[in-house]
């Protein structure tokens, strides 16, 4: 029987993925942190037992047909827990929000934004009071016509879709249209219509290159394939499409996000001539609020906004005073440099969760339990101070706060710390120490103590001699003004800066042709793939490897089973049931599709046959199934197997297992696994290798491993730049440029550049005193 004035939260018997029967007490009311190396098993506990066991009993709570509405993260393996309250979760969500959602949308803000302008907007004379609706870009009541409510608008041109008017259609002139068998039935097409494909495009009459291009018509024919070698073709009735109509198709409907990052090389995006990029029918942009349109308005920082809403009456002044109070918590959440019309896709994980933070600030919640996915993401220092206020007033609210959190000042900040350990995968799943943050001293296991309490300064380095500038700029764009900078070639660079200051922003314009750069490699935090058919496995090539060897066995020669059969994504060896994907869909009417193991393969994803066939006592399933530290001891002995596993232990991702799908990485994991396979392939040449916060993520233990390699680039004497926030690893650096000293409107410019001991005593940067600190080893916490 459950005591209820037990003030703690009890967990008994946790098997959740690599959790040892965990028996842990953790109290309510406090701002609670679990830490441990990636893969601990920290995430297993928080969010696999704690939040998935209190969505359980809500949900046994909510009646089945409304259940089958709500995403269920499914019952967790554990014994027993207690004392726990109702838990919202807020995780950095591994899926891409889509173009039309902004910062507006995510925070609610828009709605506010809206009801005071339809209210209390100054209307033109004589026109008719809109509702809230007519200013949204994403109802049909509001979206200008022109560009649907996006804005901009995307148009091409013959000189875009005909790079070389020297070749023919045959040769490829029309460099838009699809390449392989597609790009052959059009120009086959345009042959049966009676259209000359051998002459040179520029020799056409200018009529017919106009309708080849542009027309919307879609006539069809019957093709007369020209006889290939072996091959009889028969005839078909092929439908004519121009180049336009493809190019606007794949880019608009294409699931590929290759097919449609080359559809847009044919495209210019320009504001809609209609609504001026104000994505609003006329009578809504007529319609203002201080002198400024909703679309204006919506473009400036948030903390620009406050001061020009109005206050004139009793109805204005409820409507300000409302959107004010939904404004102050992301501003003081470190995001005021954020506009309301800021696409979400375009805002990083860190961010994102950040705004769901501060909306929750608002909703007045009381005795729940917050489960917090890395707060700290993609902060700066300064902003990490912010961010503890604003936990402990949701703890002042009568709320717990559980984080799982990696930033030793949010460690340090907290009340209470669970310490899961001591390594990852198979060795942790332990929990350390749960209890009080200073008592983790004493505990010799924790690799966390080890860097929580380190009170050593910064090691002391020989700065590598730079071999050159790369001059970059002067850059426009954002919120940076004609910026010019300049990056010492063959060292390791840090750039440095609140959020919003501008790094990316730099760093990106280093990948946009600037001269003597030679080969340049961007690791960025984008997916490795978009479905669960793309992983660790298959994006470093491993899997080839894998597939090599299997079909080198007796068994598989017996049966004259090649590489093809066994893969999951080819017809052969896989389960049909499911095609290769492990489960299957179950459609529901009016409800969102929801998924099962699949009932044949049970999750296996080949077919019976295939998994016969086994390696060293284990079948191809068994194998995608193993971490990429046990199956370096598998593979010990296949050069080109060990060669990718070693690399991906270098970069501390010895915890992920081979078939983990891409959907379930985080961005700071996918990040690292293009770093390894970029370190397992031969060296060419000096290269610039650009990173973009590489250490998200990361337990204290493991920046570690990952800088040794980083460090390593550096010593071959590559280019290595880095945006980063951890002032450890910006101590290490050779060279360090802060932008600032704030954020959006306030950022933008180089306040400080040169040795990080220079950096460390500019006046103007907010980066300085932290810097210091990690140069000098004042304590942690």
């Amino acid at each position: 029987m459950t005591n209820p004035h037990d003030p703690y939260v009890r967990v008994r018997g946790a098997r959740e993925h690599n959790l040892r029967g965990v028996d842990v007490d953790i109290p309510r009311d406090v701002v609670a942190v679990f830490t441990g190396v990636s893969g601990s098993g920290k995430s297993s506990l928080a969010f696999g037992t704690l939040y998935a066991e209190a969505q359980r009993r809500y949900l046994e709570s909510v009646a089945p047909y409304a259940r089958r509405l709500i995403h269920q993260v499914g019952a967790p393996k554990v014994g027993e827990v207690t004392g726990l309250p109702p838990a919202v979760s807020l995780q950095q969500r591994r899926a891409a929000p889509t173009a039309r959602s902004s910062v507006g949308t995510v925070t609610g803000l828009s709605n506010s934004l809206r009801m005071l302008f339809s209210r209390v907007g100054h209307y033109p004379p004589g026109a008719a009071r809109l509702d809230s609706d007519a200013f949204s870009p994403n109802t049909a009541a509001g979206a200008c016509p022109e560009c649907h409510g996006l804005g901009r608008v995307h148009r091409t041109s013959e000189e875009l879709l005909v790079p070389d008017p020297s070749l023919s259609v045959r040769e490829g002139a029309i460099a838009a249209w699809p390449g392989a068998w597609q790009g052959k039935n059009l120009r086959d097409v345009l042959d049966a219509l009676g259209h000359d494909v051998d002459r040179p495009w520029r020799e056409l009459p200018p009529a017919e290159r106009e309708w080849i291009l542009f027309t919307d018509e879609q006539p069809v024919v019957t093709v007369h394939p020209v006889r290939e070698a072996g091959r009889i073709q028969r005839p078909y009735e092929g439908t004519y499409m121009s180049a336009r109509r493809y190019v606007m198709k794949t880019f608009a409907d294409s699931k590929s996000a290759t097919l449609r990052a080359k559809a847009e090389h044919f495209l210019t995006s320009a504001p809609c001539p209609a609504c001026g990029g104000g994505r609003l029918r006329p009578e809504a942009l007529a319609v203002t609020v201080g002198g400024r349109t909703i679309a204006e308005l919506a473009g400036l920082p948030l903390t620009g906004i406050v001061g020009l809403l109005p206050t004139d009456d009793e109805p204005a002044r409820v409507l300000t005073g409302d959107l004010t109070s939904r404004i102050a918590p992301v501003v003081e959440l470190g995001l005021g440099y954020l506009s309301l019309d800021r696409s979400a896709p375009s805002l990083s994980a860190g961010e994102l969760q950040r705004l769901r933070l501060a909306t929750q600030l608002r909703s007045g919640l009381f005795g729940v339990v917050y489960v917090l996915d890395e707060p700290s993401a993609g902060l700066h220092p300064a902003d990490t101070e912010e961010l503890l206020t604003v936990l402990e007033r949701l703890k002042a609210a009568g709320n717990s706060v559980f984080a799982v959190e990696h930033d030793l000042a949010v460690m340090g900040g907290a009340d209470w710390i669970v310490d899961v350990g001591p390594l990852a995968g198979e060795h942790g799943g332990r929990v350390l120490y749960s209890g009080p943050v200073p008592g983790l001293a004493e505990v010799p296991d924790s690799a966390t103590a080890r860097h929580l309490f380190d009170r050593s300064p910064a090691p002391a380095r020989t700065p590598r001699t730079p071999r050159g500038t790369l001059t970059v700029g002067p850059v426009t764009r954002h919120n940076l003004r004609g910026v010019t900078a300049g990056f010492p070639l063959g060292v390791l660079t840090a750039v440095t800066g609140v959020s919003g200051s501008g790094k990316s922003t730099l760093i990106g314009a280093i990948t946009e042709d600037v001269p003597g750069v030679g080969r340049l490699v961007a690791v960025d935090q984008k997916p490795i793939g978009r479905t669960p058919r793309s992983n660790l496995a298959t994006y470093t090539g491993l899997f080839d490897v894998v597939r090599k060897v299997f079909a080198a066995t007796g068994a598989a020669r017996e049966r004259g089973y090649g590489v093809g059969r066994f893969s999951f994504n080819v017809p052969g060896g896989r389960c049909e049931t499911c095609q290769g994907e492990g489960f299957v869909s179950v459609e529901l009417l009016f409800l969102p599709t929801t998924y099962a193991p699949c009932p044949d393969c049970g999750g296996a994803r080949y077919n019976p046959e295939t998994l016969e066939v086994a390696y060293r006592g284990r079948s191809i399933a068994e194998v995608l199934d193993l971490t990429v530290e046990e199956a370096a001891g598998f593979f010990a002995d296949t050069p080109a197997a060990a060669r990718s596993l070693a690399a991906l232990l270098d970069v501390g991702l010895g915890y992920l297992r081979l078939g983990q799908p891409a959907t379930e990485l985080s961005g700071g994991e996918a990040q690292r696994i293009k770093l390894a396979s970029e370190l397992q392939r031969a060296r060419r040449g000096a290269t610039v290798y650009l990173l973009d916060e590489p250490t998200t993520g990361l337990h204290p233990a493991d920046v570690a491993v990952l800088m040794r390699q980083v460090h390593g680039l550096a010593d071959a004497g590559h280019t290595v730049i880095v945006v980063e926030h951890d002032m450890a690893v910006v101590a290490q650096a050779d060279h360090v440029i802060d932008l600032g000293p704030g954020g959006g409107e306030a950022g933008g410019r180089i306040v400080a550049a040169g040795p990080p001991a220079e950096v460390a005593r500019a006046a103007d940067s907010a980066t300085a005193p932290y810097l210091a600190r990690a140069l000098n080893g004042a304590v942690r916490r």
